[in-house]
């Protein structure tokens, strides 16, 4: 009997359960940055007069956007949060059309730390299928000021513009699943 204790216990303390997250897609730019697009399980975020109600929402969408760990610019932190970008996501039902638009803004928890999120309504059903497309729009010049160095090595542009699509997403695991 102790022995069968000790041994649920030193699996269920060194296999910690998670929460599913539904990769969308993943992506490598310029001067080495790393997008993940994810679909996380929704949750309840504050300020509440700001985010939708964790009740009135099926998706928590996601953004981690983070220095890459090899090839980037001197003196970056590898795996660092990439702040000041204006990013956004439209989702659409593949079957009827009908469109969620969302800008992400920047959230931190105990799971990914900083990232760009927002919980969001699908458009339809969470039996559909869904594309999503995600927009990443530079930092503005009063938002992130170059030094001379970045300028001479990179340009007058720390990111440019990008758009990424994905088609035949699923949501359903995700959208039925709960953080409790």
């Amino acid at each position: 009997m102790l022995f069968n204790l000790l041994v649920y216990s030193l699996f269920f303390f060194n296999f910690p359960i998670t929460n599913p997250e539904l990769i969308i897609g993943k992506e490598r730019v310029n001067p080495g940055i790393v997008f993940i697009f994810e679909g996380a399980i929704k949750d309840q975020i504050i300020p509440n007069a700001l985010h939708l109600d964790e009740e009135e929402t099926n998706v928590h969408i996601e953004a981690r956007v983070n220095w890459d760990n090899k090839d980037i610019p001197r003196g970056t932190p590898a795996g660092g949060f990439i702040p000041y970008l204006n990013i956004t996501a439209t989702v659409t039902n593949e079957s009827s059309g009908f469109k969620t638009f969302v800008d992400l803004k920047p959230h931190i928890n105990l799971v990914d730390n900083l990232h760009y999120a927002r919980n969001i309504s699908l458009p339809g059903s969470i039996n559909d299928l869904y594309s999503v497309q995600f927009n990443i729009i530079q930092p503005t010049k009063v938002d992130l000021a170059l030094h001379r160095d970045w300028l001479n090595e990179f340009g007058e542009q720390f990111i440019s513009n990008q758009i990424f699509n994905y088609n035949s997403i699923n949501f359903k695991e995700i959208a039925q699943a709960s953080r409790d």
